[in-house]
């Protein structure tokens, strides 16, 4: 399923290689190793004395959903997470002046008893399947995925690779990503479940389709952000620690090249969600765009006219 990379690459030829559904693996990149120690010391510093991944055993689901949630924004407001990742960026080729990117995202997944009937909550939930592009609307977007901790393929997440060009039916013709981030603000962040934050299938998809993911510490895979994926549930009695993000190739974005859009109806897409690498300034400011921009054809996806000349 993955095409290994130990080095970097030409972006136009990564980011095309991307569109056309290829699942890349980074290992034995200096900059990932170094992004995944300083984490781990993060977070072993923050939840000292007990190991990371046991920390579910030692704290109620309210207090992992307040603790979660204080070292995920903590982390991602970091300079030095940001620095680190910014030469993650750098050692796969990408050019910080020509790269957009999400927030940069520490992730937990605690163990959860079968048939547990537990609040959703952003920080500890297992996200359903989608595609990030059925709620961004961003088709020159990329995934940027890695393990903390070793993982199995019961403590991971699984992507969909046979269904890149097969639509399925979902509700994103009805997402208002508007009202989510109402929501969001009125109610508290965490307060908001997960699944509300993205659209949903309508239909049963094929479990045998779901390939887990299985990488080690130190290795990242990188992926259309078109790609069909999902978390995996948690019985494992460790909790899964990953780093995510998502970036954008701004001048694909310019010129409305990008991944297939096969089953994506959202009225809006969101540049403002993403800061350029180089100087952290608005996407949707470099764009000349709103922070939620809304689609006026007839059909979604990027398309060059959205653009100022």
């Amino acid at each position: 399923m993955y095409t290994t990379a130990t080095t970097s690459f030409d972006p136009c030829d990564f980011h095309a290689r991307i569109y056309r559904g290829e699942i890349f693996k980074f290992t034995g990149i200096p900059a990932i190793a170094a992004l995944i120690d300083f984490t781990r010391s993060f977070l072993e510093a923050a939840f000292h004395p007990y190991r990371p991944q046991d920390i579910h055993r030692h704290y109620s689901h309210a207090e992992q959903v307040e603790r979660f949630a204080s070292r995920e924004k903590e982390f991602s407001q970091s300079t030095e997470v940001k620095r680190l990742w910014a030469a993650v960026f750098e050692a796969a080729g990408l050019d910080p002046s020509g790269t957009a990117r999400d927030r940069l995202h520490l992730r937990f997944q605690p163990h959860q008893p079968e048939n547990a009937s537990l609040p959703r909550a952003r920080t500890t939930a297992t996200i359903a399947f989608h595609r990030d592009t059925w709620g961004s609307n961003l088709y020159a977007q990329t995934n940027w995925w890695a393990p903390v901790y070793p993982i199995t393929s019961g403590r991971t997440f699984a992507m969909y690779p046979m269904l890149w060009d097969r639509p399925v039916r979902n509700t994103t013709a009805d997402f208002d990503l508007r009202a989510v981030l109402q929501r969001s603000r009125s109610a508290g962040r965490n307060a908001v479940d997960a699944d509300q934050a993205i659209p949903h299938l309508l239909e049963e998809v094929d479990g045998a389709l779901a390939i887990p993911v299985v990488i080690e510490p130190g290795s990242m895979l990188a992926f259309s952000s078109a790609h069909a994926h999902a978390g995996v549930p948690n019985h494992t009695d460790v909790t899964r620690i990953s780093l995510e993000t998502r970036t954008v190739w701004i001048d694909d974005l310019r010129q409305g090249r990008g991944a297939p859009n096969v089953d994506g109806f959202a009225p809006w897409m969101s540049p403002g969600f993403f800061q350029r690498v180089s100087d952290s300034v608005a996407l949707n400011e470099i764009l000349g765009l709103n922070r939620i921009e809304p689609f006026s054809g007839p059909m979604p996806g990027l398309r060059q006219q959205w653009f100022p000349e």
